[in-house]
């Protein structure tokens, strides 16, 4: 049996009243009820029972002061602690002599879980590319004449798990000679060499063929990568499949990357997809391997297929 906890957020209190607080609201004026004096009034006509102090930096006297004015009028207090970013999925709060400490566990795919994983994978990754068949054919049928001859598929070298390299498979949605055409581009246009070292992608790619707008717009032209995941080169959830050229500009995170096999969907594509720049997606697929789970999983799956039917965030 799965229960599932249901929250309505009613709105915000400023603690901007508080001595030595003074935060920069971005939130909607309208969702703001009140300031610190408001509180005791709004949690009585609104029968509220649970409050966030979304205060990181807050003094044990700023904190008191608002929490004496909760105690006994709330069922939970819940708070956010200032962790410099190092927040993970699996994170527990236990007593250490009297001190509050939070524990952290990286969830490094491994044991079991891994065996699970790839069973998972090779289930998948089969029907996938059974659909490969008629996907093929139907690309064929809608693909120009003089686009067919320079084939429906493409590989590339991408980092695999280790840092081995692995050839993934595509169906083709740029012209030929598309990384030489970059290469020109960049060097004549400084604005488009700056838009790429950025997202490591172009929005409006002039290399993009006709039937290949439809393909990268879709997220179809990632589905004969279903073959590397029977392989066993990749998995269907997993890290970005980085370029060897990327290397240099993963830095820190390049270590821990790609301890992962690479996936197909990921946690950058279910948040912001293209719309995330370079930098971004190298903290999300960090955060995947610290906290993955098979509920991650379960979740990215879910947000990567509304992204898909609601074709958002892909160029």
């Amino acid at each position: 049996m799965v229960s599932i906890a249901v929250f309505l957020l009613l709105g915000y209190i400023s603690a901007n009243s508080l001595e030595g607080v003074n935060q920069s609201i971005r939130v909607e004026e309208e969702k703001i009820l009140g300031c610190c004096c408001d509180i005791e009034r709004v949690i009585e006509e609104n029968k509220i029972s649970e409050v966030i102090i979304a205060l990181p930096l807050a003094d044990n006297k700023q904190m008191s002061e608002i929490i004496n004015k909760l105690d006994g009028k709330v069922n939970k207090i819940k708070f956010t602690p200032e962790l410099n970013g190092t927040y993970t999925f699996n994170s527990q709060v236990e007593n250490y002599d009297g001190l509050m400490i939070i524990s952290a566990n990286i969830n490094f795919v491994k044991g079991f879980n891994r065996v699970l994983k790839r069973v998972i994978d090779i289930i998948v990754s089969f029907l996938g590319v059974l659909f490969l068949i008629p996907l093929t054919i139907l690309i064929w049928l809608k693909t120009d004449k003089k686009e067919r001859k320079e084939g429906l598929f493409f590989t590339q070298e991408r980092i695999g798990r280790n840092g081995e390299k692995i050839i993934i498979y595509k169906y083709r949605s740029m012209v030929t000679g598309a990384d030489k055409i970059l290469e020109k581009m960049m060097k004549e246009d400084p604005k488009i060499r700056e838009e790429y070292e950025k997202n490591k992608k172009l929005k409006n790619d002039p290399r993009v063929t006709k039937i290949g707008e439809f393909l990268r717009r879709t997220s179809l032209d990632e589905f004969p990568q279903f073959i590397n995941v029977l392989k066993g080169e990749m998995s269907f959830v997993g890290p970005r499949p980085y370029l060897p050229r990327e290397k240099k500009d993963m830095g820190i995170y390049y270590e821990k990357i790609v301890k992962s096999k690479p996936g197909i969907t990921g946690m950058w594509q279910t948040h912001g997809r293209s719309e995330t720049d370079f930098e971004e997606r190298l903290i999300l697929d960090e955060y995947y391997y610290r906290n993955w789970s098979l509920w991650l999983d379960v979740v990215i799956i879910i947000k990567t297929i509304k992204n898909v039917v609601g074709r958002k965030g892909a160029y």
